[in-house]
């Protein structure tokens, strides 16, 4: 037990959709590389939420369902989640597991018939229950249950209930919360107050692809309810970007008092907006698009990254662009750069979203309101007071920390011109719908 703690205060982790040796989807091909890191990532992301547990030392550890990411449940998937489980319960950790959409029990194939010690799969057909004990005391009971199949329609939740006991109570389920589970299939289906009628004090959720909580508890029967997200990005979809993990919850005195989400990944996706406004050329345009990369791999601490880049903006450069073959010469240039790098930063795909230059005096000519803007941002650009008007206006917008830096940059007459006219220009496609 780590110092200063007791069997009153203690963490327990909880993970969702760890997709064990997925595939990767949506992904271009790659060079062998890039397709070995992909493929091991799920698995060291794993491995990551084992370490945190065993640094931490965790009470127990909860897996709330699509632990592996089919029914077939490749045997090297199977044997790197049964050795995870068994250094936790050599170190007297823990492990409650239920099965979700992607691999439920009766439709999936297991090659493992004995589990470690401390290792708990609930099964389909009733929730199941487990008392907890640290120290000697009872801290949690863990209750839940798995899919039997894939396409679960029952509200599940409706089936758990609290029992007589002490410490926390903990539900293991893999559902769809309505209004939290956009963009996923229906599965389980349940409601925030389906979830609060329960009395637990932790509903430990799978499925949904992002962190979120979606209730903070605020004492016994009153749940915090949350979805840890997936452990490791599979796709360059949006649901996907940023930092996968799973979650410590902090617990004092038979109460949860708050959770932290901690980034486990391995290869972290990413897709970056680049500006074709004032490039001399595609040359310049790829400085700028390797500047880009080298910001967000400093921004992924020490994680391998999946780059796509958006080119927006209008520019000249945009006939260039369009030539053919020129974007993607321009992404094996990309990807030639980085090619010894480490950590792995891939360039799977840019995406031209740039547009030509606007004709201004056709706007001009127009008579609306983009020429009015146009008339008024020509206006302040001729005027030294206006010019010192609207820096001063945009100095003393920001937070103090960051108007110094601020200060600085528009203090130079060039650079304050140059953001008057990207401004402009971004409002004047906002108003004609123009996502460049």
């Amino acid at each position: 037990m780590a110092p200063g703690s007791s069997a009153r205060r203690f963490c327990f982790v909880h993970a969702a959709d760890l997709h064990l040796d997925t595939p990767f989807s949506g992904v271009h091909e790659s060079a062998p590389h890039v397709a070995r890191a992909l493929r091991d990532a799920s698995l060291a992301a794993f491995d990551a939420i084992v370490d945190l547990a065993l640094e931490r030392e965790a009470a127990f550890v909860v897996i709330a369902g699509d632990v592996y990411d089919g029914p077939e449940r490749g045997l090297r998937a199977q044997l790197r989640f049964r050795d995870g489980l068994a250094r936790l319960g050599k170190m007297g950790i823990a492990s409650f597991v239920v099965h979700g959409n992607h691999d439920p029990v009766a439709t999936g194939w297991s090659a493992i018939r004995t589990w470690p010690d401390g290792v708990t799969v609930f099964g389909h057909e009733h929730v199941g229950l487990v008392e907890v004990e640290r120290a000697g005391r009872q801290v949690a009971t863990v209750q839940g249950i798995s899919y039997p199949t894939r396409a679960v329609a029952e509200n599940l939740a409706l089936r758990f209930a609290r029992p007589d006991g002490p410490g926390i109570h903990v539900g293991v389920l893999h559902c769809s919360v309505r209004g939290a589970a956009d963009g996923h299939a229906s599965y389980s289906p349940c409601t925030l107050d389906d979830l609060r009628r329960v009395g637990l004090d932790y509903w430990a959720l799978g499925h949904v692809h992002q962190h979120r909580v979606l209730a903070t508890g605020t004492g016994p029967g009153d749940p915090w309810v949350v979805y840890p997200g997936n452990s490791q990005a599979r796709s360059p979809r949006a649901s996907e970007r940023g930092a996968k993990g799973a979650v410590v919850a902090h617990v004092d005195s038979d109460r949860v008092e708050r959770v932290e989400h901690v980034a486990c990944d391995a290869v972290r996706f990413v897709e970056l907006d680049c500006r074709i406004e004032g490039a001399g050329g595609v040359e310049d345009l790829e400085d700028r698009l390797l500047a880009l990369g080298d910001e967000a791999v400093g921004r992924a601490d020490g994680r391998a990254l999946v780059v796509r880049a958006r080119l927006v903006g209008r520019s000249a450069l945009h006939d260039d662009l369009a030539r053919p073959g020129v974007v993607e010469e321009l992404v094996a240039r990309l990807r030639e750069s980085a090619a010894h790098d480490a950590p792995l930063c891939w360039w799977d795909e840019i995406v031209d979203g740039s547009g030509a230059p606007r004709d201004l005096d056709a706007v001009r000519a127009r008579g609306d309101f983009s020429a009015d803007l146009l008339e008024l941002a020509g206006s302040i650009a001729t005027d030294t007071q206006a010019l010192e008007s609207l820096a001063a206006e945009l100095v003393g917008g920001v937070p103090r920390s960051l108007a110094r830096d601020l200060g600085a940059l528009v203090a130079d007459r060039d650079t304050l011109l140059r953001l008057l006219a990207t401004a402009t220009g971004r409002a004047l496609d906002e108003l004609a719908g123009d996502p460049t």
